[in-house]
């Protein structure tokens, strides 16, 4: 009886150390699975079918990232969301293949609506990473895809005229003059600018708070893990980046490490949230290889998201990581974030909600 009591009593204290560690997948290496940032569920079941019939890990994120493109998902992915200055929809995108570590990405993509299409290509037909601009969109229509297209719509010009009519606030400028206008603007004085700037507190008092224009429906990626029945893992990305961004500007979407990273002998990352910020900490990168040293996934996103929140207090982000084995979890800063899962021993996609 003492023995039996024992065993319960070491379970249980397994059981409460598993859970505190993230959320496993059934048993070790049982795949596969798809995770994706927020409760995007067509798209996870979407890159589901296509993993449960035999693709691979990186054409499944392709369909997974694809449908949430087609779905407008948050009005954040796809064509018809987040306009520019000047009212003009553009696309980020990336694809990385954790077992040969290739990366596909396009930045201020225009004219073309199949973002993570293009990022595929890119790593298919290239020996490049990263095409942006109207040059990505030449190269994406010379590959197949279907284009020119105007990738605004009647909601996006409406948000914009909207934004117009409020003096263009909020915006993405700071040490400018006019201050409350739409412009043009022009640099501060110099000598103004330079004036008591020595002092660590007040070099951290010129950063403007920016939780006034970056949230959950202005400010949104889907960014997608899949381990394949081989175990390879693959990541991609796929955003209109954030509303009224000044036009050319290419936030961590596109860009491995940031948005995104895969290792096959480790695991994966997605992120999610203020792409400015999050890209100059490189989360998921600081994620997979914390994983590599052995650090458990829960831990490692939140030791990623401390790493910005210590610099930029006011930041909105999140990650999601998930290991080789399939044990996954998120962390959070500044919003309340979901993630979701699909693997074989669920009946449907699950999401899991994390707090700050």
């Amino acid at each position: 009886m003492a023995i039996r009591n024992l065993l319960i009593t070491l379970l249980l204290l397994f059981t409460s150390f598993s859970m505190a560690l993230g959320h496993e997948v059934g048993n070790l290496g049982h795949y596969p699975v798809v995770v994706s940032t927020w409760p995007f569920v067509e798209a996870v079941r979407a890159a589901w079918r296509a993993i449960d019939s035999g693709f691979s890990a990186v054409d499944a994120v392709v369909e997974g990232c694809s449908a949430c493109e087609e779905l407008r998902c948050d009005g954040t992915v796809g064509p018809g969301g987040s306009p520019d200055e000047n009212g003009e929809t553009t696309l980020d995108a990336l694809v990385m293949n954790g077992a040969t570590m290739e990366v596909g990405a396009v930045a201020a993509m225009r004219y073309v609506k199949d973002g993570i299409k293009a990022a595929r290509l890119v790593m298919q037909h290239t020996g490049h990473t990263l095409l942006v601009g109207e040059q990505a969109s030449a190269f994406a229509i010379s590959m197949g895809l279907p284009g020119p297209t105007n990738l605004s719509s009647s909601e996006s010009v409406q948000k914009w005229s909207k934004w117009k009519e409020n003096r263009c606030q909020p915006n993405f400028w700071k040490n400018i003059v006019p201050v409350d206008s739409c412009g043009p603007y022009h640099p501060k004085d110099i000598a103004e600018l330079g004036r008591g700037t020595c002092s660590s507190a007040n070099l951290m008092a010129a950063v403007e708070s920016r939780s006034s224009h970056i949230g959950l429906h202005n400010h949104d990626t889907i960014s997608m893990a899949v381990i394949d029945k081989e175990g390879h893992i693959a990541v991609g990305t796929s955003t209109n980046g954030a509303t009224y961004k000044i036009p050319g500007r290419v936030g961590d979407g596109p860009i491995a490490g940031s948005s995104s990273y895969a290792d096959d002998e480790v695991g994966a990352c997605g992120a999610t949230g203020d792409g400015d910020i999050m890209m100059r900490f490189l989360p998921c990168y600081q994620v997979v290889e914390s994983m590599r040293l052995g650090m458990e996934p829960k831990l490692a996103a939140q030791d990623a998201i401390k790493r910005i929140a210590r610099k930029f207090p006011d930041f909105v982000g999140a990650v999601f990581a998930i290991n080789k084995n399939g044990l996954h979890a998120g962390a959070c800063h500044g919003w309340t974030f979901q993630y979701s899962v699909r693997s074989p021993e669920m009946e449907d996609v699950e999401v899991f909600t994390v707090f700050p």
